[in-house]
């Protein structure tokens, strides 16, 4: 997890779909030893040639390791990234669920789009707000 220093500072130039390859490979990570292309490109329903491309503009940033037709390992930088952008999905899904009552695949459908937007402000009074710790 990010320090609150560091919360909702993110690279411009990496964009929702970087963050989404890097959670991608973050939470492919915790289900299976090796994350491979083949993975990636299952779990975000894209194209392999469009892994490969992606991976090589997150690898030019430090963010992840690849080598061809090996394993997609992030880097600490990485790995700091996809934890936020993991963080920010699993708060805003619990809002969905829990206080406006939507279905749990809509809920991830749309946390996935709104995880990207959100303020560090917005961040912390979902926190505040989902963890029961408002006044």
């Amino acid at each position: 997890m990010l320090s609150n220093t560091n919360r909702g500072r993110r690279d411009p130039t990496l964009g929702q779909s970087g963050e989404d390859y890097l959670e991608a490979v973050l939470v492919l990570g915790q289900e299976k030893r090796a994350v491979r292309v083949k993975d990636v490109a299952g779990h975000l329903g894209v194209s392999r040639p469009s892994v490969v491309l992606a991976l090589a503009g997150l690898e030019a940033k430090g963010l992840v390791r690849h080598e061809r037709y090996g394993g997609i390992e992030l880097t600490p930088s990485g790995r700091r990234v996809a934890q936020e952008t993991d963080r920010r999905h699993r708060l805003v899904r619990t809002f969905l669920v829990q206080v406006l009552g939507v279905t749990e695949a809509t809920a991830d459908r749309d946390a996935c789009r709104i995880e990207h937007s959100l303020s560090p402000e917005t961040v912390s009074r979902l926190v505040e707000f989902t963890h029961g710790s408002r006044k």
